[in-house]
């Protein structure tokens, strides 16, 4: 599996991606983290994962309520419409062009009806 940090494409369905790329944009150093929650045989939560890997923001494609619940639970905001790279994404984010994710933003398919 490629694991190429900063030019990663972002994945369409976040809680799938194989790895997540994080970043500190102070010092600019990039960890790479497999995915090992349940999308993957894993027991935790793919918030747990993050938070554990000490981020405080997610920047990602699209993600549904229930994670940005949980994400707001663990103290980590969330950043919905990135796309392009990971490093398009962390400059997208630094510019102010991504919205924070909210019950109204949060991705459809993932609703409970």
């Amino acid at each position: 599996m490629a694991r190429d940090g900063l030019k990663d494409q972002v994945c369409g369905h976040f809680g799938r991606a194989p790895t997540f790329t994080i970043v500190d944009v102070e010092t600019d150093e990039v960890e790479i983290i497999d995915n090992s929650a349940e999308h993957f045989g894993g027991m935790r939560k793919t918030p747990a994962l993050i938070k554990e890997a000490g981020a405080d923001a997610v920047l990602c494609s699209g993600v549904g309520p229930l994670a940005i619940h949980m994400f707001e639970d663990l103290g980590i905001h969330v950043f919905v419409g990135a796309s392009g790279s990971v490093d398009s994404a962390i400059q997208a984010f630094k510019s102010g062009s991504l919205q924070e994710a909210t019950d109204e933003n949060a991705c459809d398919r993932h609703r409970r009806r």
